[in-house]
């Protein structure tokens, strides 16, 4: 990774967003790292509260649904698909997929490092 300072951000034609970096002054230069992955230090992500959370740090949380109880670790969220997909390793040595949707999350408790899911019924046992 290549670290780039931010000069100045604009917002051009309404949608789009023209951010000139220090150290890139041509179109070629700029043509060079158009359309890259761009990364963000965790550091400085704004904090979220309530139920809002970035995906990265539920990680190791415990996993809890309101009528069957614990249900494991999370180990990974994937979020290249539809819908974000909760997947969690079980007290059994199984893997459960959960679908990160608001209707489903009751809560996120930060301190205890645990959220609590209502999840249909028959959904983890599938």
């Amino acid at each position: 990774m290549v670290p780039f300072s931010i000069v100045k951000i604009s917002l051009h034609k309404s949608s789009l967003l023209k951010i000139k970096f220090d150290g890139v002054d041509s179109e070629t230069l700029a043509d060079k790292i158009l359309r890259r992955n761009t990364f963000l230090p965790l550091k400085d992500l704004p904090k979220l509260d309530g139920n809002k959370f970035y995906y990265h740090e539920i990680i190791g949380f415990k996993a809890e649904d309101l009528h069957k109880g614990e249900i494991g670790i999370i180990k990974e969220v994937n979020d290249q698909t539809s819908q974000p997909i909760v997947k969690i390793n079980t007290n059994e040595n199984k893997e459960v997929m959960i679908p990160l949707v608001d209707d489903f999350l009751i809560k996120l408790e930060r301190n205890k490092k645990k959220i609590i899911f209502n999840l249909p019924q028959g959904l983890i046992d599938l």
